[in-house]
């Protein structure tokens, strides 16, 4: 009996992994048909997808450490634009009262996106301390659904204390730093956009290095894969997920910090990247944060394709469409594969 669900098993994995190959070779050929016919499509696939996998990284970070769905994920967005707005509105003022600080108008924007960060760290080392580890004192039966609800209530919180603290107004810079765009293959970028991006790229290098090649990063990784092995091993879980929700929440607000000129801070404006996150997470499979970064380039060119050649309409229409039909035939995601304890727990 096992021998032959052995022998059915394996043609599959076979196939899922020939699916997900496939489909990669297929979002490398079109960037390359785009680098050469139409340069537009991989420059914003490339400066929109380092966006996104800030976003998706975080998000994938603590479902697969800690089997949180974190629908408050967003709210850690809206919270980094506003702490970079109201640090950023005065040097602002202060070096367009002097425009010769050519100085200042260079690294202005910089101490609003770096305290941003720290804030949204230190935001979710309080939600864990607080909230989730009173809750797995109490009860670890239906965990997810437990913290699914939690988080959207912290959500709800979030929102309606920024609304009654700020108001409805829009609260954004017209961009971080004032120069002409530059040109890329012929393509017209502004300079914020090549900024979010090279922000994006360094935070994920030294990020994927920590989980990597740190020793706290492996013990992240042996928690996702076996949380009673780990603590069997002398790991602390509850500094371990104290840090995972911190890193998660932190790299949300830097995100929400560095698009400050893209979107304006309002109380609902975590909701649209919340949801391309968890298209990104779905689409790379749950908890694959490595996957999650690919599959964050991988929504941001049906994106890009969508608005392209079928209009704005469609920008959020064609990746839904084309990510159920992916996980129709691989439901576990592009780079995923069943992450242990989410169900069981």
């Amino acid at each position: 009996m096992t021998t032959a669900t052995n022998l059915r098993t394996v043609p599959l994995a076979r196939r899922f992994l020939t699916f997900t190959w496939g489909v990669v070779a297929l979002v490398v050929l079109v960037l390359a048909i785009a680098l050469i016919f139409q340069p537009s499509i991989f420059v914003d696939t490339l400066v929109t997808g380092g966006m996104w996998a800030l976003m998706a990284g975080g998000l994938a970070l603590v479902f697969g450490v800690m089997n949180i769905p974190n629908f408050a994920h967003g709210e850690m967005f809206m919270i980094g634009g506003l702490v970079s707005w109201v640090i950023y509105q005065p040097i602002r003022d202060a070096f367009l009262n002097d425009p010769k600080n050519m100085f200042l108008q260079v690294v202005g924007p910089i101490p609003g996106i770096l305290v941003a960060a720290v804030v949204g760290f230190l935001v979710g080392v309080l939600l864990e301390t607080v909230l989730f580890r009173a809750l797995r004192k109490r009860s670890r039966d239906q965990w997810v659904m437990n913290t699914f609800l939690l988080t959207a209530g912290v959500s709800v919180m979030l929102v309606n204390g920024d609304r009654m603290v700020f108001g409805n107004d829009y609260r954004g810079v017209p961009r971080y730093w004032d120069v002409h765009s530059l040109q890329i293959l012929g393509v017209p970028v502004a300079v914020d956009r090549i900024a979010v991006f090279v922000i994006a790229m360094i935070s994920i290098g030294v990020f994927s290095y920590f989980l990597q090649r740190t020793r706290t990063g492996r013990a992240m990784r042996a928690v996702s894969q076996d949380e009673t092995g780990a603590q069997m091993a002398g790991i602390s879980l509850n500094r371990i997920f104290m840090l995972t929700m911190g890193l998660s929440c932190g790299l949300a607000a830097l995100a929400g910090a560095a698009l400050l000129s893209i979107f304006p801070n309002s109380p609902d404006v975590g909701v649209q990247p919340l949801y391309l996150a968890w298209y990104v997470v779905i689409l790379a499979g749950l908890g694959n944060v490595q996957g999650a970064i690919a599959g964050a380039f991988i929504v941001s060119l049906l994106q890009t394709l969508a608005v392209t050649y079928l209009g704005l309409g469609w920008v959020d229409v064609a990746p839904t469409a084309v990510i159920i039909l992916i996980l129709l035939f691989k439901p576990s995601g592009l780079f995923g594969s069943e992450v242990k304890g989410v169900w069981e727990q």
